[in-house]
């Protein structure tokens, strides 16, 4: 990867044809637009004439299918296959309070539809995968990336590839977000841009490190941005520009992302053909961690149970969460002792492990427990185990009346 200050790019031709015409009703919910010279009559019935794929209706989709709606896209497709949780509801506005339990997919489209009426709503309430992904992408003529998870986001960047569409890409963590448009026919994709995923463990996902809740729209609305000016032809898109968004400073930063010659999809040479097992490309745990975690994984259920005789004084360990600060504020597991996986992964937390006593861990859904666990079996403590499904199932099984996030 190559990144140094963007130079100003180069207005692209228009995604789509306009449609035929507007109608009386739709020129008066769109006369903002049409007063801007930049869009006009045509720009706005190649709105109207356009197929718009957002993947996934959280924290990015929200404020993405919102505006693409607003705007007038004339179709919309909402793929998720998630329901609607509490705790996204601090982000993903397009839900509200009586939608919690419900399908995204069709929550999402009942807003959209109350926001634009004319719009053409497309449900596809399934899981993308290599086994579906070109059937329904090959259905648009543009990708908005919701989603927040490096599988698919490869998924979706390779078929899109392989499609010869444009794909527009968003990332969102904390305080930071990032955002581009990957299209291999006039300039780099995804994997130019990130050859390999992270090693498993090593980036936090929103679930884990958090999210300002405001980000996903400074972030969601430069991806509708770049959609409507791919979709007119105005103004000059990111295609081979990555913006970086910093809320805590208000600062953006433009970086130039370079094809690369040698990528394995859109590459001189490309090596990936056709879709591929994705979950296995990025690993959701590491090698090393899924061997700690064979025959060494507890369940909650056993685990109350050991706590309990620990009580009684017939069993002896140390439970330890290997969280973050800030989410063992929320929630914890009684009895529990907290030092955060990162100590493990540096080496400093060795030193406070016992040497008379089991060690057990866990984390909200299990993984940073077993990564954590591979450290300490490494260091020698053979009987160290970690519990399945961590806090989070904690919370499930045992003591329901305990939030979770």
């Amino acid at each position: 990867m190559t990144t140094t200050l963007a130079p100003t790019a180069t207005a692209l031709p228009p995604v789509v044809e306009p449609a035929d015409s507007l109608s009386v009703d739709e020129v008066r919910r769109y006369s903002r637009h049409l007063i801007i010279p930049d869009v006009g009559m045509s720009g706005q019935k190649r709105l109207k004439n356009a197929r718009v794929l957002c993947i996934g209706a959280g924290g990015l989709g929200s404020p993405a299918l919102m505006y693409l709606a607003a705007a007038g896209v004339g179709t919309l497709g909402i793929l998720e296959f998630d329901t609607v949780d509490e705790s996204n509801l601090q982000r993903q506005i397009i839900h509200g309070q009586s939608d919690v339990g419900r399908s995204k997919a069709e929550s999402a489209r009942d807003s959209v539809r109350e926001i634009n009426p004319y719009v053409n709503v497309v449900v596809h309430d399934e899981r993308l995968d290599s086994s579906n992904a070109l059937r329904i992408l090959a259905d648009y003529d543009l990708i908005v990336d919701g989603t927040d998870n490096f599988a698919t986001r490869y998924l979706v960047n390779d078929a899109c590839v392989l499609l010869g569409k444009p794909y527009v890409w968003g990332s969102i963590y904390r305080f930071e977000g990032q955002a581009s448009v990957f299209w291999a026919e006039h300039g780099p994709c995804y994997r130019c841009l990130y050859p390999d995923p992270p090693p498993p463990g090593m980036v936090p996902s929103c679930a884990e490190g958090g999210v300002l809740g405001v980000l996903c729209a400074s972030i969601g609305s430069i991806q509708v941005t770049e959609a409507i000016k791919l979709l007119t032809g105005i103004g000059q898109p990111l295609v081979g520009t990555l913006v970086v968004y910093d809320a805590l400073a208000l600062e953006y930063r433009r970086l130039k992302v370079r094809k690369d010659p040698n990528c394995a999809v859109c590459g001189d040479r490309p090596t990936v053909t056709e879709l591929i097992d994705y979950e296995l490309f990025c690993g959701a745990i590491s090698t090393e961690a899924a061997d700690a975690a064979r025959d060494s994984t507890i369940s909650v259920v056993q685990l109350d149970q050991w706590l309990t005789e620990r009580e009684r004084g017939e069993r002896d360990f140390v439970l330890i969460d290997v969280r973050e600060p800030g989410e063992y504020e929320i929630v914890a597991i009684p009895g529990s002792v907290l030092i955060p996986k990162g100590r493990f992964l540096d080496g400093t937390a060795l030193g406070e492990l016992p040497t008379d006593r089991p060690v057990v861990l866990y984390c909200k859904g299990g993984v940073r427990s077993a990564e954590a666990l591979a450290v300490v079996k490494g260091a020698g403590y053979a009987d160290a185990v970690h519990v399945g499904g961590g806090v989070v199932a904690w919370v499930t099984q045992i003591e329901p009346d305990k939030p979770t996030y």
